[in-house]
């Protein structure tokens, strides 16, 4: 039952907290994990990924840095972000 487009739990709490972070006019559900988060795909800007950022520490207690030379990477999709934060919890 599980194909590459249907979230985790942790993948629509984590959506869930990006449309209430950024108003969004979409629904958690209606966002593919493995659609980019930046640019094309959800449409985020450089803005919009620094509060999701702030969010995504206030909620989830990790932190994650601006320098970080991996970011294009972690906010890559909804997917890559998930799995960077599981990382960062469990370590």
């Amino acid at each position: 039952m599980s194909d590459l487009t249907t979230m985790s739990p942790s993948e629509h709490e984590l959506a869930t907290l990006i449309v209430d972070t950024l108003t969004l006019e979409t629904e958690p559900d209606d966002i593919d994990p493995e659609a980019a988060l930046y640019g094309e795909g959800l449409g985020l800007d450089s803005i919009d990924i620094l509060e999701v950022a702030l969010a995504v520490s206030k909620t989830y207690g990790v932190k994650l840095r601006a320098d970080d030379e991996n970011n294009a990477t972690i906010f890559a999709s909804l997917r890559t972000l998930n799995d960077h934060i599981q990382r960062l919890k469990a370590a």
